[in-house]
């Protein structure tokens, strides 16, 4: 990709030559594929290709971003024209800026294996999805499918940068789905089952993904209401990662910097039990989410953002570490038309001891939650409400299955009861095991 670099140093080059004190542009090319099959059929093939480009230029402390699919010389010359006048207009923001060039990256690049170069074929993909799709068709029970769908996808990234940034990455991914409907008329259920790798060959057997999605589907029926009442929880790990996806938007620098996260003035606090590690890592080799580097330059670096327990970081980016007084985690994320911004990475909470199974066998009465509706969590005082179904536990054991539940709670005593299982499975980029809380409000008949 070097002819992408030189074309973003050009580009920097003439937004300087006409104003700019500074300026960074990145280069995006992506190529993405994706096939749906059901019942027997391809329902839809796409593909797409796309290349977009940013440019952002700071004129003092006033800062502009434009972005463009058009690399024409005349379209070029017109962007940084527009950038710069606009930088001019919009008001000063006295935490815009580059790293300075001893913030950047040096030395050699760490080797994350985040690139697949192998392209499946369309037939290929149909015969992956074909095998999830017969798979959970022929479980026993199943009556319908949703289908099954497969995904590839591939992006180049350049970045470079007025302080000496220069740098250049590729990543792949590869995902398979499946849903299944089980049972029939009123009593019908769906359920699903998902994989997803950096690598075609770290995915899951694509029979094995659709024949748990139609078992899961099975498990469902029978589904009923149960009362209201005050009972102890366990997220299944396929669930539970939201609670870690909370946590990350909770401790985001953005949030902090704002004042509008509950975990505001939580920093050194015990905000966990004893013995919780929840670990930020950009640097394990085919992660999700894995880089050598952030989006403005600066080293990647494995984090406990929980600590035994206690707050030990933010996730900063340079714009929200310089509003609070800190240094940036390395953590900045973005595109080509908006600002860098805090993100997690390959976020997870570590894993405890016991099985999910150890875990409702000490359980009288609870519920097991394998899905979760709607998004009702209040970033600002942490409340927490949240649309379920899952499984009634009774005297340890799994008595049956459980809809048109709400559960709620506030993520602050969540946290601090919250014990993990052992069966951490990396999957999505954020991850977690199954997760069980001491009590929280169940809202049912």
């Amino acid at each position: 990709m070097n002819d992408t670099l030189n074309l973003l140093q050009d580009l920097i080059k003439k937004a300087k030559a006409k104003g700019a004190d500074a300026a960074d542009a990145v280069r995006v090319e992506g190529t993405s594929l994706s096939l749906t099959y059901r019942l027997g059929a391809v329902e839809q093939l796409d593909r797409s290709e796309g290349s977009d480009l940013g440019l952002r230029v700071l004129v003092g402390k006033r800062q502009a971003i434009v972005s463009t699919s058009d690399t024409s010389p005349k379209s070029l010359d017109e962007m940084v024209e527009r950038a710069i006048a606009m930088a001019r207009a919009v008001p000063e923001d006295e935490f815009a800026g580059l790293a300075d060039p001893e913030q950047l990256i040096s030395g050699e690049i760490p080797d994350l294996d985040m690139f697949d170069a192998y392209e499946p074929s369309a037939k290929q993909m149909e015969e992956m999805a074909r095998a999830a799709e017969e798979a959970g068709l022929a479980v026993k029970g199943v009556t319908n499918s949703e289908g099954a769908s497969v995904g590839f996808g591939k992006t180049k990234v350049a970045m470079a940068a007025s302080n000496g940034l220069a740098h250049t990455y590729s990543r792949s991914g590869f995902n398979l789905s499946a849903s299944l409907l089980a049972g029939s008329g009123t009593e019908m259920e769906r359920d699903w089952d998902y994989t997803g790798a950096v690598w075609l060959e770290d995915l899951r057997d694509a029979a094995e993904v659709g024949r748990t999605a139609g078992e899961n589907a099975v498990k469902r029926l029978g589904s009923k209401k149960v009362a209201s009442q005050t009972l102890p929880v366990i997220y299944d790990a396929r669930v539970a990662k939201s609670l870690v996806g909370h946590l990350s938007g909770a401790v985001n620098g953005q949030s902090i910097a704002r004042g509008t996260s509950f975990l505001k003035d939580s920093m050194d606090e015990q905000i966990f039990k004893p013995g919780i590690n929840i670990v930020d890592d950009p640097l394990r080799k085919r992660g999700l989410s894995s880089a050598p580097f952030d989006d403005e330059g600066i080293a990647s670096t494995k984090m406990n953002i929980i600590n035994d327990g206690v707050l030990s970081t933010w996730f900063l980016d340079l714009r929200s570490a310089r509003q609070l007084g800190l240094q940036s985690t390395g953590s900045a994320s973005r595109g080509v038309s908006g600002p860098p911004h805090p993100s997690s990475s390959n976020l997870y909470l570590e894993p405890g001891n016991k099985t999910q199974a150890q875990m409702i066998e000490e359980i009288d009465k609870g519920i097991l939650i394998t899905e979760l509706i709607g998004m009702g969590v209040n970033q600002v005082t942490g409340d927490y409400s949240r649309g379920a179904s899952g499984f009634w536990i009774e005297k340890g054991e799994i008595a049956f299955p459980v809809s048109e539940l709400t559960v709620a709670g506030n993520l602050k005593g969540m946290f601090l009861s919250l014990e993990p299982a052992n069966d951490l499975v990396f999957r999505y980029g954020t991850d977690s095991p199954s997760i069980r809380i001491e009590a929280m409000t169940i809202a049912g008949t």
